[in-house]
């Protein structure tokens, strides 16, 4: 299967958020209930690291950072957000997003990438840690979800560029 990764743009959000749709739908890809539009999800995202993974002209995947806080001594730690169209789950489309995420990342200069999972989210763990990520944090009931209670694993990828001295 021949995909290519590339910048996402606006006039991508429609198909982005389609798939991102999916994902909140599994139950076990985020806490958002509801699809934000697209101003309220670019405010929140860095407008550096946004990808787009394409099949045949169609967007099957996407990946993005956003900041985990606005505090300038975290400035170079951001979190991960991956999702793949349900269709194309299990053929290595996350895998290569989160990679080239982290190559990007890398040449902006962040020096850390951080991802909350749910445990049963066990795709997206296996992702990540082949690609370097750690499971540093178990966080017992973090967020309640449809009137129960969440926990999430807390994965970090320390850049290998951007070593921290």
């Amino acid at each position: 299967m021949r995909i290519s990764i590339e910048p996402m743009k606006p006039n991508h959000w429609e198909e982005v958020a389609a798939i991102y749709l999916e994902g909140i739908q599994t139950g076990n890809a985020t806490f958002q209930q509801d699809i934000p539009t697209w101003d309220d999800w670019d405010r929140n995202h860095l407008k550096k690291c946004r990808l787009v993974c394409l099949y045949e002209g169609k967007i099957i995947g996407w990946a993005a950072l956003s900041p985990v806080s606005g505090r300038c001594v975290y400035a170079g730690v951001a979190e991960v957000s991956v999702y793949v169209s349900e269709q194309f789950r299990g053929k290595k489309i996350g895998f290569q997003l989160v990679e080239k995420l982290i190559k990007e990342s890398e040449h902006e200069n962040l020096w850390t990438l951080q991802s909350g999972i749910f445990p049963e989210n066990t795709g997206s763990i296996r992702i990540h840690e082949k690609l370097g990520f750690r499971i540093v944090g178990y966080r017992e009931k973090i967020g309640k979800m449809n009137g129960k209670w969440r926990d999430t694993l807390l994965l970090e990828r320390r850049s290998k560029k951007n070593a921290i001295e």
